[in-house]
């Protein structure tokens, strides 16, 4: 039995589509952890914050990582702010490889502006200051991550191929041939 593999990164950044799509030629089992959230209290992420705010949202997360942390041969997609508490990247890491997946502000911005209301920490119309502010702050928290890939201008097959190719470079899954290259610091794309 394979290690997770965690994608981490901003909102915006692909990590469901592309964590699916990794589960698919992975043979995998894909799970997105603010929809296993929803699923469990019978609401959307954004109705959790309005009704009851973000310390009860981000201890719904902090339980599921944990839940999640303990199974093995997952491909999980966490939720952007996943990451702010250590507890969350140090469970998912135990049994994981992080992968975190970046993308340029502009890109961010299209991308979650057509999701408007979806996204409860961002305004319907979020500036590109706004984001480039996140982006700032939460940059130490992404830094953990064993890979990082960019997803600007890059085709869905194109990102899903460097991440497994990043993988088998790591040796993933146990027994693959590939010759294994530590992580230090993060490979980065």
């Amino acid at each position: 039995m394979a290690k997770n593999i965690v994608f981490i990164g901003f909102m915006g950044t692909g990590k469901s589509t592309i964590g699916m799509r990794v589960a698919e030629r992975l043979k995998k089992t894909f799970i997105d952890m603010d929809r296993e959230i929803e699923t469990l209290n019978g609401m959307s992420v954004a109705e959790i914050f309005r009704h009851y705010g973000e310390i009860r949202f981000r201890s719904e997360e902090n339980l599921m990582a944990r839940k999640l942390a303990r199974q093995k041969d997952l491909v999980i997609a966490t939720g952007g702010g996943t990451v702010l508490n250590r507890e969350n990247v140090a469970v998912l890491k135990e049994n994981g490889i992080l992968v975190c997946l970046d993308a340029d502000p502009s890109d961010i911005q299209a991308r979650v502006n057509r999701k408007k209301g979806s996204r409860p920490l961002l305004k319907k119309e979020s500036s590109l200051a706004d984001i480039e502010e996140l982006l700032q702050a939460r940059e130490p928290f992404y830094a953990c991550a064993d890979i990082r890939v960019t997803t600007t201008g890059k085709s869905m097959n194109e990102i899903v191929d460097v991440i497994i190719d990043r993988l088998k470079a790591m040796g993933y899954p146990p027994g693959n041939s590939a010759s294994a290259r530590p992580a230090s610091g993060g490979m980065t794309e």
